[in-house]
């Protein structure tokens, strides 16, 4: 499979530049871990009890940013269920940073304690609470997906005005997105401190940012979405400049004893786009600021591009960077089996695996998977009587 089918644009000095400490052709900065799926991993204080990982993924089923006993039921059963770490969903830094009416948020006090309810439950589970920080720029104001996914252009539909790096809709014939302006870049890195403040008093251990999937941070990063000719614009540094000041901040935050994370589109899959030699040298600047973890996805920044889904058809990239930036990373997208997931920690491509809609389809995935895997899955006591072989 090609990693990246974008063209390189090598008239930015910044392609070119050596990183200290990490040469982009050393394969083995990080060696080939002796560990497997079921192996712990500890991230600065956090000690991870396998491998496996709840990928956040939005439930459209909040109001007003509130998380519900859904949301407690839904994310506390993957608790239950083994995984190491649970990802709350994309959850809003800003209130019309949502992608739809019904996405999670934390921009207010009052979305705290929902959201602490959750933690108190995944972390009494054996399992680690972390939360997904994000912005969705010009895919915001959106139906949920069951209803067809279609932008809200009006207030009567219950939509608002979305912003972006430009002028620039996602989809032809949709209203112009406002580009921010100096501003209302301050007042967005203002709003992921707030709500990283809010997330860390609500109990959560790990905060990640998202600048993938063609929210707002990502359409900082890709030349597609970023026309843009002032200091957040045009050449690679600028375009990286909103991420890395919004990661600067958080990690200055957040303790040193908890990890951050930021997941990327390490390719847009769109010629002229965000490719993977951009996302190398970007992860190495994030890992310089104490980013703890690169979660590699891909795409969603264009409607047009051409991905070539397959089998854990990004893991390639997720090995790319882990080993060209010298920085943990997680895989994600198309992950399905107990055995595919542990060569993926196996042969050294991740340290994590991300695990999305295999989890809603089989909340108790990895308890099955430390059985195939000739593990003691960690049922919970309750299920003895289900679980446990009779004597």
């Amino acid at each position: 499979m090609s990693e990246t089918t974008t063209t390189r644009r090598t008239d930015d000095p910044a392609l070119h530049e050596e990183h200290p400490g990490c040469s982009a052709t050393t394969e083995h900065d990080l060696e080939v871990p002796e560990t497997d799926l079921l192996s712990p991993l500890t991230l600065r204080g956090v000690t991870f009890r396998n491998r496996i990982v709840m990928s956040p993924m939005c439930q459209y089923s909040a109001e007003e940013g509130m998380a519900s006993d859904w949301h407690l039921v839904h994310l506390g059963s993957r608790a239950v269920g083994g995984v190491a770490l649970v990802v709350v969903e994309a959850t809003a830094v800003t209130r019309d940073g949502r992608i739809s009416p019904g996405d999670m948020g934390i921009w207010t006090d009052q979305h705290v304690e929902p959201l602490a309810r959750i933690a108190r439950f995944v972390e009494s589970q054996g399992a680690v609470a972390g939360i997904q920080l994000a912005h969705a720029g010009r895919k915001a104001s959106c139906a949920p997906p069951w209803t067809g996914g279609a932008r809200l252009k009006t207030a009567e539909q219950g939509g608002w005005t979305v912003v972006a790096p430009s002028p620039i809709p996602f989809n032809p014939g949709d209203p112009l997105p406002v580009p921010l302006d100096a501003a209302g870049i301050d007042g967005m890195v203002a709003a992921f401190e707030a709500a990283t403040r809010r997330a860390l008093s609500a109990g959560f251990r790990v905060i990640e940012i998202h600048a993938a999937h063609g929210y707002l941070l990502h359409e900082f990063l890709s030349p597609l979405s970023n026309h843009r000719t002032d200091e957040y614009g045009g050449r690679l540094e600028n375009r990286m400049r909103l991420l890395l000041r919004v990661a600067a901040s958080l990690r200055a935050l957040i303790p040193d004893e908890l990890p951050l994370f930021v997941r990327i589109s390490a390719t847009d899959w769109a010629e002229g786009g965000w490719d993977l030699e951009q996302s190398v040298i970007l992860s190495r600047h994030l890992k310089d600021i104490g980013v703890d973890l690169i979660d590699v996805s891909s795409g969603a920044l264009v409607p047009t591009a051409q991905i070539p889904v397959s089998k854990g058809f990004q893991v390639p990239l997720a090995r790319r960077i882990r080993h060209d930036a010298c920085i943990p990373t997680g895989a994600v997208g198309l992950i399905t089996d107990a055995d595919q997931a542990n060569s993926i920690i196996t042969c050294g491509d991740s340290d994590l695996v991300f695990l999305a809609r295999e989890l809603l389809r089989e909340p108790y995935w990895a308890l099955k998977a430390a059985t195939e895997l000739g593990g003691e899955p960690p049922w919970p006591t309750p299920y003895g009587y289900a679980v446990k072989r009779r004597k």
